[in-house]
């Protein structure tokens, strides 16, 4: 036993032992002396400028450099310094080399360099010409005054090469994305005064010819119509040449879903009055099958599959149908889209079955629903007829009642935000504006109302941050004791709408203890979202403390808030934003986590 524990004990250090006799074994590569190093003495912008890229730099390694050699390099030098703080606006500077050898203290000889860059050059005049068409175009009159309004580098700020240039390619870009593409730089001058500290900056920006957009030559094209693609990219032949235009245009194409990519640029080869927009265009997959799995804070993990047909046969339109299981939401349903008409509006048709936990009601729903929508990038309108069926079972009161109704409805939603999806500043409004009638024994008839805003206000341009704000109010204006589908009435709660309750947790409390829905709805929130900085750099989160309240009823006047207070995260991911917010319902009395992914209104 003896003899097989001192066998182990050998082999386990084997390998220790034969690492360290190849590790003294191995070759050792000694770094390099350097013949110098280089000390240099000046503000920060400099000392970077001239650390990265001063020519010196490169012979710090020759170590067989003479005396002669070096002081040739150390002029040259002195040169390419100047050449480069001149980039900063500094042309007057005071440089001084000196060389120092090895001592105690600096094994190897020192190169130190001392700037005192003196006064920067300022902007004293700035001139902007204009020759070719823009020049005696008086339409284009708000466009030379837009160049000039916008020009980066003014009287008075300080030269550099970098804002030189970034004043001279904004220009130019402001030229060339509107009406002028083939527009050009023909003469820039800085003239600079080294003794004054001034500069005279000029421009020249040659327009060249006006350009209106012709037809479209369309590539690309298998499974859909040239008519499809001239109703989503709704370019005008005629019409002046806009970069902005034809960008919209091809995010119109991109989004409908017929195309995977969508190219559009202008044949600037051909006639300036009518230019040819060349399309180049990847079309989708004419089906596509999407599984997902995921999870929420309101409805626990779930499920979906979604099928979409591009182009159904006979009928041309886009069948999208969809399956969804959740904890207390599930539901199956198809909707058939038609391609959109000249004036992008298009018809549409859809069915929906759905199970879900209204309050405290189990709610099994129909509905059939008939209209034409318009979607734009601001503003999109809806036009509907709607059946509603609902059967709603209390396990409470171990009752159930069955509702019907049809309604024609318009809704609409208005959006001017400044970035999407993480919007800064801007607002959003939507409102629906319903009215029909119950089916059964008693016919009633009633008005549905729904607004909602929303809205992102900055204190300033610090690191402050921002005031996020939103609200909604519905309705419904009927006789009392109406028996209305579930899906018609309100409730509130959950991640969009008052945090520190569940999805659908308030709504009109009974004697026995069950939640209803209800017949009025008023929600409100406003939330400190500010920057978070790592490092002193502003990072992709955001911190965030907010304050929710939230009522429905069945009266006005029965209208009692439900407040909630917390604090949360905010992350600007690749696929939109995540929210996570820690939130209190004062009235529930209970800690409640909220999380959510994207930007919708």
């Amino acid at each position: 036993m003896k003899r097989f524990c001192l066998a182990a004990i050998l082999l386990g250090t084997l390998p220790w032992v034969l690492a360290q006799e190849v590790a003294a074994s191995a070759p050792t590569t000694a770094q390099p002396s350097p013949a110098f190093v280089i000390d240099i003495e000046a503000p920060d912008d400099i000392k970077e400028l001239l650390t990265r890229h001063l020519e010196l730099q490169r012979y710090r390694e020759l170590t067989d450099l003479s005396d002669d050699e070096l002081a040739r390099l150390l002029r040259k030098a002195d040169v390419d310094a100047r050449q480069l703080i001149g980039t900063l606006g500094y042309f007057s500077p005071d440089i001084t080399m000196e060389r120092q050898a090895a001592s105690a203290g600096t094994p190897w000889p020192v190169v130190k360099i001392t700037v005192n860059p003196g006064e920067a050059t300022r902007i004293q005049q700035v001139s902007i010409d204009f020759t070719g068409a823009i020049a005696t175009d008086e339409a284009a009159a708000s466009q030379r005054a837009q160049i000039q309004a916008n020009w980066s580098l003014r009287a008075g700020s300080r030269f550099t090469q970098n804002a030189w240039d970034a004043a001279k390619m904004q220009a130019l870009r402001q030229l060339t994305t509107q009406r002028y593409p083939t527009g050009r730089i023909s003469n820039s001058l800085a003239d600079i005064d080294p003794e004054t500290g001034q500069a005279h900056v000029q421009i020249t920006l040659d327009s060249g010819r006006l350009y209106r957009q012709g037809g479209l030559v369309i590539e690309g094209l298998k499974n859909y119509d040239t008519e499809l693609v001239l109703r989503l990219a709704r370019l005008s032949p005629g019409a002046e040449y806009s970069q902005a235009e034809l960008v919209a245009a091809q995010q119109r194409l991109t989004d409908s879903g017929y195309f995977d990519s969508a190219f559009i640029t202008l044949d600037t080869s051909a006639s300036a009055d009518s230019a040819p927009l060349l399309v180049s265009l990847r079309e989708a997959q004419r089906q596509k099958l999407v599984l997902g799995v995921g999870a929420s804070t309101d409805s626990g993990a779930r499920l979906s599959a979604e099928h979409t047909h591009h182009k159904v046969p006979g009928i041309g339109w886009r069948a999208v149908s969809k399956l969804l299981l959740q904890r207390d939401d599930s539901s199956i349903g198809t909707e058939l889209t038609s391609p959109p008409d000249a004036d992008n509006w298009r018809w549409a048709a859809s069915a929906l079955l759905q199970d879900q936990l209204l309050g405290t009601q189990d709610v099994t729903s129909q509905q059939l629903r008939g209209g034409r929508n318009q979607r734009s990038q601001r503003i999109d309108r809806n036009m509907y007829v709607q059946y509603d069926r609902s059967d709603s079972f209390d396990p409470i009161t171990d009752q159930s009642e069955i509702a019907q109704s049809l309604s024609a409805n318009y809704a609409f939603a208005v959006r001017y935000y400044d970035t999407l999806p993480f919007p800064s500043s801007g607002w959003g409004w939507g409102a629906e504006v319903g009215g029909g009638t119950t089916l059964g024994d008693q016919r009633q008839v009633y008005s549905r109302l729904l607004t909602r805003w929303q809205g992102f206000m900055p204190f300033d341009k610090t690191q402050a941050g921002r005031l996020s704000m939103r609200a909604s109010a519905g309705a419904i204006i009927a006789r009392e004791g109406i028996s209305l589908p579930s899906t018609q009435l309100f409730l509130a709660g959950g991640d969009n709408s008052v945090r520190g309750y569940g999805l659908n947790d308030i709504g009109v409390t009974q004697a026995d203890g069950s939640v209803e829905a209800g017949r009025y709805l008023a929600t409100g929130s406003i939330e400190w979202q500010r920057p978070i900085r790592i490092n002193g750099n502003q990072s992709d989160w955001e911190s965030t403390v907010f304050v929710d309240a939230g009522a429905v009823a069945n009266k006005p006047a029965d209208l009692k808030p439900q407040v909630g207070v917390g604090v949360g995260a905010r992350w600007k991911s690749p696929v939109g934003p995540l929210q996570i917010d820690l939130a209190y319902g004062i009235d529930a009395e209970r800690l409640r986590l909220h999380m959510n992914l994207g930007f919708t209104f």
